[in-house]
Order: C-alpha cells, then sequence, then structure tokens
C-alpha cells in the first residue's frame, strides 16, 4: 500500500549532552513517499535519522517503524576510521553478514552513482565530490524500503547534483533528505517535516519545498501581526487599570477587570517562529603590514586519466585579488588547496610572514575535542572575551554551544565556527574549500557579501555558482583546461 505509514514518531524527546533536542515530536512518514526534514543548522535532523535507525533512542516516547521495514542511511561524511578501507570494505561493512561475490553488486551502484573506483584503492584517497557518492552508493546497495540522505549535495560538482536529481525523482521507493540546497529540494519535495531550533518542536506540511517556505513565512507574518495587535491592547488595559486604580472606590474593582484582561491577552500571544534567524553581516579583516605579491604559483598538480600531472601556470595573487579554481570531482582541487595552504605545493611560493586562514571542506583544521570557546581562544588574536563572545554570537554561536566541543556540533555548526575563526584570525591570504557545505542557504548571502568584500588575496572552490556570482572574481583557473 503506498499510502500506508511506515515511519511514525510518537511525542519522542531526546537530549544530548543534558541539551533538549527534540520536545514531544510527532509526525509520520507514508511509503514511497519524497520527504525534506527542514530546520536551522544544529535544529536536531541528523538526530532525527539516527533516531530512525535506532542507533539512538527516544528519552520518551516511541519510534515505531513498520514490520519487516529496512532503512539506509547516507551520511554527510565518512567516518574517519573508516577512510584507510579499501573501496570493497567500505562496501562490505554496509552489511551486518559476510556477502558472497559483492563485486557486482558494487559495480552496479557505482554505475549508479555515476563513479569510477577501484575495488582497492583507500576511500580515504577520492575527493569530497567522489567521498559524497561513496556514500550515497553504500546506501543503494543495501536496497531498503527507506532511503535517508543527510546533505547529499555536499561536494558535488554540477553533473554530480543533475545526476542525484534525476535519481532521486526516479526513486521508486521512500527517501528523506536533509539539504541546505533550496532548487535541489524543491525538485522532488511533497512534504516537509519542520523542526523549529527554539522551541525544539516539529510540524508536518505537505507540499513542494518552496510553497512550505512560503506557508512558514506567512505564518510567522500572522503570528507578528496578532502579537503587536495583542500588545496594543495589553497597554491600553493597563493604562486604564492605573487610571480607574486612581479613582477609588468601585473603579477599583474596574482596574482589576483591566489587568485580568491584560493577564489573559499577555497569555494569548504565541511564540513566534524564528527559524529564518539568520547570521550577522560581518567582515573578514585582513592581516596589518603586508602588500606586494603574496603567492606565486607556477606550476599545479591534477589529477588526469587517475593520475598526478603537473601542469605549468603563472599565477601572482596580492592583496585584494580574488581567484576561482574550478574543475569536476576528482580532479585533484582540495589536494591542491591543502598543499598550498601547507606550504607544501612544489610549484608555489607564500610570501614571507603572510597569515594564510585555510578553511577545510571537512572541518579537519579543527580540533573536535576542542571546546567552542577554547577554538576560538587560538585566533583570538589582541580581543578579549567579550569581543570574541560578541563575534561567535554573531555566528549564532551562543553561550551554550561555546561550551560544547567541536565534535559534538552539527556540520553546518563547525561551518559557523570555521568562519568566526576566520575573523578572529585576520589573515592576509584566503583558502576556501567549499565553503557552502553545510551551512543554511540563508547565510550563504551574507557570507558570500564578506569574501567580495574581502580585501586580502583569496583563493576559492565552490561549485554553487549562485554564490560564486555575488563574489568579485578576478581571475578564473579551470584545472580540466590548463
Amino acid at each position: 500500500m503506498s499510502n500506508e505509514v511506515i515511519i511514525r514518531f510518537d511525542e519522542v524527546s531526546f537530549e544530548y549532552d543534558k541539551k533538549l533536542v527534540l520536545n514531544e515530536a510527532s509526525f509520520s512518514i507514508r511509503r514511497n513517499s519524497k520527504i525534506t526534514l527542514m530546520g536551522q543548522n544544529g535544529a536536531g535532523k541528523s538526530t532525527i535519522f539516527q533516531l530512525i535507525i535506532g542507533a539512538l533512542k527516544p528519552e520518551s516516547g516511541k519510534v515505531h517503524l513498520a514490520q519487516n521495514l529496512s532503512v539506509a542511511i547516507a551520511r554527510q561524511v565518512i567516518p574517519r576510521n573508516q577512510l584507510t578501507l579499501t573501496v570493497r570494505e567500505f562496501f562490505e561493512k554496509c552489511f551486518p553478514s559476510k556477502v558472497y561475490d559483492i563485486d557486482p553488486k558494487i559495480d552496479n551502484v557505482l554505475e549508479i552513482v555515476n563513479l569510477v573506483a577501484p575495488k582497492e584503492r583507500t576511500v580515504g584517497s577520492f575527493s569530497g565530490g567522489q567521498q559524497a557518492r561513496l556514500l550515497l552508493a553504500s546506501a543503494l546497495i543495501q536496497d531498503a524500503d527507506v532511503l535517508l540522505l543527510d546533505e547529499p549535495t555536499n561536494n558535488l560538482d554540477h553533473d554530480g547534483i543533475v545526476h542525484l536529481t534525476k535519481f532521486i525523482i526516479d526513486f521508486k521507493k521512500t527517501c528523506v533528505v536533509i539539504s541546505h540546497d533550496a532548487d535541489f529540494l524543491n525538485s522532488f519535495t511533497q512534504a516537509v517535516i519542520y523542526l523549529d531550533i527554539y522551541n525544539r518542536k516539529v510540524e508536518q506540511y505537505v507540499g513542494n519545498y518552496y510553497d512550505v517556505v512560503k506557508e512558514i513565512s506567512a505564518q510567522v507574518e500572522k503570528q507578528e501581526m496578532k502579537n503587536a495587535q495583542l500588545a496594543k491592547g495589553i497597554q491600553e488595559n493597563r493604562d486604564k487599570a492605573n487610571f480607574f486604580a486612581n479613582k477609588g472606590g468601585q473603579m477599583r474593582m474596574v482596574a482589576k477587570r483591566m489587568r485580568d484582561k491584560a493577564s489573559e491577552m499577555e497569555e494569548n500571544k504565541v511564540e513566534l517562529k524564528r527559524e529564518d534567524k539568520t547570521i550577522k553581516p560581518f567582515k573578514i579583516p585582513i592581516q596589518e603590514g603586508i602588500g606586494g605579491e603574496l603567492m606565486y604559483i607556477s606550476s599545479l598538480s591534477v589529477i588526469k586519466s587517475h593520475k598526478p600531472t603537473t601542469k605549468k601556470v603563472n599565477i601572482s595573487l596580492r592583496k585584494n585579488e580574488h581567484l576561482l579554481l574550478l574543475g569536476p570531482n576528482g580532479i585533484g582541487k582540495t589536494t591542491l588547496l591543502e598543499s598550498l595552504a601547507l606550504g607544501t605545493a612544489k610549484g608555489a611560493a607564500v610570501a614571507s610572514g603572510v597569515e594564510i586562514g585555510y578553511y577545510r571542506q571537512d572541518f579537519s583544521t579543527l580540533n573536535f575535542d576542542d571546546t567552542v570557546f577554547d577554538s576560538l581562544l587560538k585566533v583570538a588574536k589582541n580581543l578579549n572575551e567579550e569581543q570574541m563572545r560578541s563575534i561567535a554570537a554573531g555566528f549564532l554561536i551562543s553561550g551554550e554551544l561555546m561550551r560544547s566541543k567541536i565534535g559534538s556540533l552539527s556540520e553546518g555548526q563547525k561551518g559557523l565556527v570555521s568562519f568566526a575563526r576566520l575573523v578572529m584570525q585576520k589573515p592576509g591570504l584566503l583558502i576556501l574549500d567549499e565553503p557552502t557545505n553545510h551551512i543554511n542557504f540563508r547565510h550563504l548571502p551574507i557570507i558570500a557579501q564578506a569574501l567580495d568584500k574581502y580585501e586580502g588575496a583569496m583563493i576559492i572552490v565552490s561549485h554553487v555558482p549562485d554564490f560564486v556570482k555575488k563574489i568579485r572574481i578576478d581571475e578564473i583557473i579551470d584545472l580540466e583546461r590548463i
């Protein structure tokens, strides 16, 4: 039965590290439906996936799954302890027991995700985009009734996103997706499960993604109008109560009724949805005392036909010059950026004393055992604690989050911490590897504006054209064409 409810949350509450993540969440998912999980970074979307697969257990309430229902999940990132596995070993771990003659199954799912991956190659040697395809393939190989996709477009190039979009549209089973790519979501979404990060409640909507976003925006506007009207009535009743209270006698009873009416109206005020809260506009300050040529690149190493190839180039980056690197998944963009940031690239030289701000797509420049406070403190140059906390608050990093370990944050929150660190670091050269990954799409115009106005030298890789269009780019190098 295509209309059958196969997953149901019944007043599910969940806490992590003594912090409420879900508050009596109730919703249902029907067979063969295409669902979007919507919510701000840290709202608990990935937690819901973990509750569905049984990796986490509710504090209270119940998660009901249809009898014999099989569920497969494509996580946001490959666990670090699996990066040394071969492709074959990686897929073997998808099954609870040994699968004989697994190679044809691997060949089939790799063809579906459009990836050439030798089975003896280690997973960690693939690019971020190729790893995204491996994650999707690891879910597909299980041939489950329900497919859970957690940020599946991260690191994918344009062709990869087109390929994935078509796959989901044609997919004949249930699919639940977490993503911050609005156009991608709208292409297949039939219903939305909305998580409110402030009250930790869950609501369910029917319709495509853009329709639901409009509906939620209309609700917010209606709530704001209702509260404004109530606030006006509350003030009028309080003013009248004060007036009559001074008259004495029976007028005091009238004053009491007025106060009671004001209290009743206060109780009728509704808690506003604040999901659309975005980070504050920010500026990444440039390192003081630098000038002239900050970086010179005479050659680049790229992957052509699965082999590293050195290409001659003539790239000079000075203050206020922005370079965009293009190229498909697997050509070696991440490896190249890492070598430039670490100073190990043979054909590149950075001017002495230039501070490099490096944003890695996998956030491995962060120490996951640090608290957020300690992570920021490491780069907070000449800032007192109040200034540091003020910058962090602009990135929605609250006092509570400041005490959390980096490893406990959502991927999107790690991204916001990374941007806060760049502001505090004051680099002379910015190297950015897919800075839109995991980030709520509402934040992207603000981030683009900050990068557009950055006055140091910048090298950026991004597969999101709408984001790049908002940033001043002075030079473009297509690694496929050099």
